[in-house]
């Protein structure tokens, strides 16, 4: 199938990311970057832009009252829920109509291209693109393993413009299936709706489709893949009569300026045909180990991750519906909910002399904003304790998605003698 999208790349933008696709071998990038470009301003103008509106008007006693973290995984949420329904709709809909795709055999899933395949690996790549770089600005907030799921992810899509297991995009994007849920049982959470029959509902489908799609269905095609890389390692060049006119065509390895010329032909009606797209971009057919390696890597990445999760949201699930655990939860909530004012407590401060520090808590526990005196705390300042620290008497901080320094306060009265650099 040609690539679906109701825009072709414009000629400008595929002349300017050809020397790129030649640099880092991804002769069918310059096919899609257009669709990778739109991709990932749709999903960083939904986090910066459209979320926080949206958000504000359909929520407008909770969003805005949300602290800088939260307020930053709520905006990440939305993006995942638009990304997970849009990618799912359109990999499902490859899946069933795409009769070239369905007809392959292992060369091509290895090797072949299409342009429907073509376009999942592009909105793929952009969001996951998005992805990466939001985790590494906030790794403090997501953790490296989340970090680690954006590279392999990202990896693994922008590997399909080589073409190399082009086949396996709309496959593997099926993982999304369950995120969705995963989504709303987090907005749940947000709306204090904590417990109640909607999210379990939702978290019965959630841990259904999750084991579904990524472990059993994952696990399955992770092992249909790496079949396929492995015979394609030891059967190298392997040919069918069908595709060697094309080979004999093209050379053993069309650069990247050849293939955008072929593919011009190609949508003005002149060029070649779906048939012979399929395997245009195969060149030599050969399956370096540094690229199957790069790819099992990835591959296995993402796996291990969704079985360390699965376990996870089982748990959390578990806490949420086992009437013990809802107690213990509804208990934090309320403490919680108790430590929304203000609160002094008495301070030494350098030659600042004595002072009160106030902080205003927010309904998970994090203070929202703390000034020592007249002034706001200096972040960066040495806190020296008066006597022993223990383990009950201590602050902790982190930083908020808008840069924030933020101090959870583990005791109600903490003295401390702080001295300004």
């Amino acid at each position: 199938m040609h690539d679906p999208f109701p825009v072709p790349c414009p000629a400008i933008l595929r002349s300017l990311s050809i020397p790129l696709a030649e640099t880092v071998n991804l002769p069918t990038l310059p096919l899609h970057i257009h669709e990778v470009i739109f991709s990932f301003t749709l999903y960083t103008v939904t986090h910066i832009y459209i979320a926080p509106l949206i958000s504000t008007r359909l929520f407008p006693k909770i969003y805005p009252s949300l602290n800088g973290r939260t307020r930053l995984n709520w905006n990440t949420r939305c993006v995942s829920l638009l990304q997970s329904t849009l990618i799912n709709v359109l990999a499902l809909w490859v899946c069933f109509v795409d009769e070239e795709r369905q007809a392959m055999d292992w060369r091509e899933r290895v090797w072949g291209y299409t342009g429907a395949g073509g376009m999942i690996q592009g909105f793929a790549a952009g969001y996951f693109l998005y992805d990466t770089i939001l985790c590494a600005l906030y790794v403090d907030v997501y953790g490296w393993g989340m970090l680690a799921h954006g590279v392999s992810a990202a990896t693994v899509y922008c590997l399909g413009f080589r073409p190399f297991v082009n086949y396996y995009g709309a496959t593997f994007i099926l993982y999304e299936l369950s995120s969705p849920f995963l989504n709303f049982h987090w907005f749940f959470d947000k709306l204090d709706m904590t417990g109640t029959l909607p999210q379990l509902i939702n978290g019965i489908i959630l841990a259904s489709t999750f084991f579904c799609c990524r472990l059993l269905w994952g696990s399955y095609s992770s092992f249909r893949v790496l079949q396929d890389v492995w015979a394609a390692i030891h059967n190298p060049g392997s040919v069918d009569l069908e595709r060697e006119v094309m080979e004999g065509a093209l050379g053993l390895a069309p650069s990247a300026t050849d293939v955008a010329g072929l593919m011009a032909r190609y949508h003005a009606g002149t060029g070649m045909s779906v048939q012979e797209e399929i395997m245009a971009f195969a060149g030599e057919r050969r399956v370096p180990l540094w690229l199957a390696v790069s790819y099992a890597v990835s591959n296995i990445t993402l796996n291990s991750l969704n079985w360390v999760w699965f376990g996870k949201m089982i748990e959390a699930l578990r806490k949420r519906f086992t009437p013990e655990e809802q107690e213990k939860a509804q208990r934090k909530q309320d403490a919680m909910r108790a430590q929304k004012k203000k609160m002094r407590m008495p301070l030494q401060v350098g030659v600042d002399g004595i002072g009160g520090v106030e902080m205003e808590f927010g309904d998970d526990g994090e203070v929202l904003d703390e000034k020592i005196g007249n002034g706001d705390v200096d972040v960066d300042a040495d806190v020296e304790a008066d006597g022993p620290i223990s383990s009950e008497d201590r602050f902790k901080t982190e930083i908020d998605g808008e840069g924030k320094r933020h101090v959870e306060v583990e005791k109600t009265e903490v003295r401390r003698r702080t001295k300004r650099a």
